[in-house]
C-alpha cells in the first residue's frame, strides 16, 4: 500500500506512544501522531493540550490550541497556569512533542531567530511553552522534516534546551527529566548515544538511503551499530490516519491545510 513521507513520519511517531502515556500535544503533525495512537494501539493515552484541556479526544484535528473542538471533547478544562504549574512543572506529563525551525545533533531546538539574535535574518514566533515543556516533561519526542536548513551543526539560538551545546549541559544543570530521546523525520528515526547524547540514526524508512540522510543533515551523520528499517505503515494505520485527515478537511475546509 503506497504512502507519503509525511504519513510515514506520523505513523512512526505514533508508534512511540503507549497506553500509559500522558502526552503534551502540539498542533499539527504531533497532534496527528498522538490522535493516531489514541485511535489505534493506545486508546487509553491521555492527551493534554496547552490551552488547558485534559484527556482530550478530538474527532477532528484542531486548527490551534484555542480550537473549540478541544474543550468540547475534553474530560475537563483548566486554566493555563494550572496546566503549566500543576501538570507540567509538577512532573505529571510523561511525553512532550516538539518541533522547531532548527535542531542540532544534541537535540537543542530553535524557534526564535535565524541568524544573529541582535540582527536576525528571520524572526520566528519564539518559545511559547516549549522551554518549559523541554525541561519538565519526562521525555521529549522531536518531529521535523529533515533537510540541511533544519538539521544544523549548531542552532542559531537555543530556544528549548535539549542536551546542551556540548551534550553535557542538561546533566550539569541537574535537570532530572530525560530530555529528547527520539527524533522522527520523513527519512529516519534517531536516538541519542547514551554516553555523548549525540543523535544517531536508529532506523531508516523504506526506500531511503544512508546517502540521502547524510545530504539532508547539517552535521556529520553517525549511524547506530545496528540500524533497522522502519516498518512501513500498516493498512489499518493508514486507514485511520487518512480518515482523521478527511474528517478534519470536511470540518475546516481549506484552513485544515494551513
Amino acid at each position: 500500500m503506497s504512502y507519503t513521507p509525511s504519513e510515514m513520519m506520523t505513523v512512526a511517531a505514533a508508534r512511540a506512544l503507549g497506553n500509559r502515556d500522558v502526552c503534551f500535544v502540539g498542533i499539527g503533525l504531533p497532534s496527528a501522531a498522538c490522535n493516531l495512537a489514541r485511535l489505534s494501539h493506545a486508546p487509553q493515552i491521555a492527551l493534554v493540550y496547552e490551552s488547558g484541556t485534559l484527556e482530550t479526544r478530538p474527532d477532528v484535528l484542531p486548527l490551534s490550541i484555542g480550537d473549540g473542538e478541544l474543550c468540547e471533547t475534553a474530560l475537563t478544562t483548566v486554566s493555563i497556569p494550572e496546566i503549566f504549574r500543576y501538570w507540567l512543572q509538577g512532573g505529571r506529563i510523561s511525553v512532550g512533542f516538539l518541533g522547531g525551525a532548527q535542531v542540532d545533533r544534541f537535540g537543542n531546538l530553535n524557534s526564535t531567530v535565524i541568524g544573529p539574535y541582535s540582527k536576525p535574518k528571520v524572526r520566528l514566533p519564539g518559545s511559547g511553552g516549549a522551554s518549559e515543556i523541554g525541561t519538565s516533561c519526562g521525555q521529549i519526542f522531536i518531529v521535523m522534516q529533515q533537510n540541511p536548513r533544519t538539521f544544523v551543526e549548531a542552532v542559531d539560538f537555543v530556544t528549548t534546551l535539549g542536551h546542551g551545546r556540548t551534550g553535557r549541559e542538561r546533566r550539569a544543570l541537574g535537570i532530572s527529566t530525560k530530555g529528547p530521546v527520539l527524533i522522527v523525520t520523513d527519512l529516519c528515526t534517531m536516538r541519542p548515544d547514551p554516553e555523548t547524547n549525540e543523535f544517531l540514526v536508529a532506523s531508516i524508512h523504506p526506500g531511503v538511503t544512508r546517502e540521502e540522510i547524510r545530504r539532508s543533515t547539517g552535521w556529520e551523520t553517525r549511524f547506530a551499530e545496528s540500524v533497522d528499517e522502519t516498518p512501513p505503515p500498516a493498512a489499518a494505520e493508514l486507514e485511520i490516519l487518512r480518515d482523521l485527515h478527511a474528517r478534519t478537511a470536511r470540518a475546516h475546509g481549506s484552513a485544515a491545510a494551513n
